[in-house]
C-alpha cells in the first residue's frame, strides 16, 4: 500500500514540476510542451480521450482504419487554387516556417491517437480559423478539451495560460478567458474533427470544408 501511496506522490511531484517549467518557459517551447505530454498524457488519460472520440462512429472508425496524413509536399498543395483546404493549409504551413511531420509507425490505439493528433494540429488551425498567436493557441486548446475530453494535459495547457496572466500580464486576462470560451463554443457546435482523411479533402473548397463541420 505505502508503495502504491509513494508512486502516487511521486508522479504528482513530477507533474507540477513539469507544469510550472511550462509557465515559466516562452509561449511555444516545444521541449517544455513535450515533458508536459510526457508526463499528463499516461495510460489512463489516454484510455479516456480514445474511449470519449470512440463515442462517434468517425472515431471509432479511425482506429480501426488508423488514417494517416502520408507524404505531405506543400508546394504541390501551394499550386492548388487559392480557395482550397490543401493551398490554405499549405499556405499557413510556409508562411509560419513550419514542416509537416513525418509520418511515423504506430503499433496501437495510443501511438495513432497521438500521431492523428500531431500531424494534424495545423490542419486543425486552418479548419477553425484560429490562428498561431497566443490568442489563436488558447482558443484551440478549449476546442481541443471539447472535441477530445477534458484531459489532464489539454486543461493543464489552459491553466498554464491563465496562470502566467496572472503572473506576468494580468490585463490580458478577460482576454484569455474570451478565447477559451471562443474555442470552446465553437467546438461543441461543431462536428468531430478527429479521425477525418484530411489527404483526400486538399482540393476542396475550404469554405465548404467548415460548412460541412458545422464551423463558420
Amino acid at each position: 500500500m505505502q508503495t502504491i501511496i509513494d508512486a502516487e506522490q511521486q508522479w504528482q511531484d513530477k507533474a507540477f514540476e513539469s507544469f510550472f517549467n511550462m509557465v515559466k518557459a516562452p509561449d511555444g517551447d516545444f521541449e517544455a510542451i513535450a515533458q508536459l505530454s510526457s508526463t499528463l498524457n499516461d495510460a489512463k488519460s489516454l484510455k479516456l480521450m480514445i474511449e470519449f472520440v470512440s463515442r462517434h462512429q468517425q472515431g471509432k472508425q479511425a482506429f480501426l482504419e488508423r488514417p494517416r496524413l502520408g507524404n505531405v509536399i506543400l508546394p504541390q498543395l501551394i499550386s492548388l487554387p487559392q480557395n482550397t483546404l490543401g493551398y490554405i493549409y499549405a499556405n499557413h504551413m510556409m508562411r509560419n516556417g513550419l514542416t509537416p511531420l513525418q509520418a511515423s509507425i504506430v503499433d496501437s490505439d495510443y501511438q495513432f491517437f497521438l500521431a492523428h493528433i500531431r500531424e494534424t494540429h495545423d490542419l486543425w488551425h486552418v479548419v477553425t480559423g484560429f490562428d498561431t498567436s497566443i490568442i489563436g493557441e488558447i482558443q484551440l486548446e478549449a476546442f481541443y478539451v471539447a472535441q477530445l475530453y477534458a484531459s489532464r494535459f489539454w486543461s493543464a495547457l489552459l491553466a498554464k495560460n491563465l496562470l502566467k496572466a496572472l503572473v506576468y500580464d494580468i490585463e490580458t486576462t478577460g482576454e484569455y478567458i474570451d478565447a477559451i470560451t471562443q474555442g470552446w463554443t465553437m467546438a461543441q457546435k461543431a462536428k468531430p474533427l478527429f479521425g477525418i482523411q484530411w489527404n483526400t479533402l486538399w482540393e476542396t473548397p475550404l469554405q465548404v470544408v467548415r460548412t460541412s463541420l458545422n464551423i463558420g
